[in-house]
């Protein structure tokens, strides 16, 4: 055998989940599924909050940090990134795909940010396909011990 087929069985789980995906392509829902992180659209986002600041970590695995950007505007603040496919000439040098499911991705993702939170000091670090982001507080409202006199 000579050829490498793909075998995709078509279930009612996967016509349900393509349903749901069409639905929140039409509603632009910022609300996807859970389905929708697993599937890769939307990258997987925990948000801790600290007494200093919040913290976000997004995995981003096989993305490059210089085609990720992360920009302020107001109270928002949104992540994007497109991957590109590779031009038809890198293809031919390096043989024909038989299978190609890794072509490109692109998302956008927004947070509104709390009142507290100081826009001007948010700081990025991308390691290990992980974009781990700091925001810092506002100092004056930062949580702060005030000291009782005796009298």
């Amino acid at each position: 055998m000579n050829a490498v087929s793909f075998y995709r069985p078509v279930s009612i789980g996967k016509t349900l989940n393509d349903f749901d995906r069409y639905l929140d392509s039409f509603f632009d829902s910022s609300l996807s599924s859970s389905d929708s992180r697993i599937r890769g659209d939307i990258p997987a986002v925990d948000v801790r909050e600290t007494d200093a600041g919040y913290f976000l970590e997004a995995e981003l695995p096989g993305f490059d940090e210089k085609n990720i950007q992360v920009h302020v505007d107001g109270g928002n603040l949104t992540i994007e990134s497109r991957k590109e496919e590779e031009t038809k000439k890198e293809e031919k040098k390096d043989g024909n795909y038989l299978i190609r499911e890794r072509r490109r991705m692109s998302f956008s993702r927004s947070f509104k940010l709390p009142e507290n939170a100081n826009t001007e000091q948010v700081s990025a670090v991308f390691k290990n396909g992980v974009l781990s982001l700091e925001i810092k507080k506002r100092a004056e409202s930062q949580k702060r011990l005030v000291k009782i006199e005796a009298k």
